[in-house]
């Protein structure tokens, strides 16, 4: 089964994928200016980018394509929220001492992530799939 390529599901998933692609080179290349800035661990931010590239370049895969496979699409909306609880996660957690800034850079990603996580589980519930929840 697969859900049809509207111009919203594309530019949906080249602006998730061109906001994760500008993340990971920022985080990757400036993971020390970062770490000083944000108070988060230089190692944190510097994997935290790498682990963008396989899903920025799943994200193109899938938004050039004229439809897609509703298990892909399922996919990309679970590891859209996966990041999203694991951001919080990494806060709440106390493993990590981020000052103001980082908390708020922390958080500001995970929101930017929860509202593609929504606008593309939006898509895959007007095709008829049910989305992955995160509760």
């Amino acid at each position: 089964m697969t859900v049809p390529m509207t111009s919203f599901l594309r530019n949906t998933l080249f602006a998730d994928a061109a906001t994760g692609a500008s993340a990971a080179v920022l985080t990757i290349t400036a993971s020390g200016f970062l770490s000083s800035l944000l108070g988060l661990p230089a190692a944190l931010i510097f994997w935290a980018g790498v682990a963008l590239l396989p899903i920025v370049a799943f994200l193109l895969v899938m938004a050039r394509r004229n439809d897609v496979p509703r298990s892909w699409l399922r996919e990309i909306v679970l590891i859209n929220w996966i990041w999203v609880a694991f951001s919080f996660a990494i806060l709440l957690s106390g493993l990590v001492q981020p000052n103001l800034l980082g908390v708020l850079f922390v958080v500001a990603q995970a929101l930017a992530v929860a509202l593609f996580a929504t606008l593309q589980g939006l898509v895959l519930r007007a095709a008829g799939g049910a989305t992955a929840r995160v509760a």
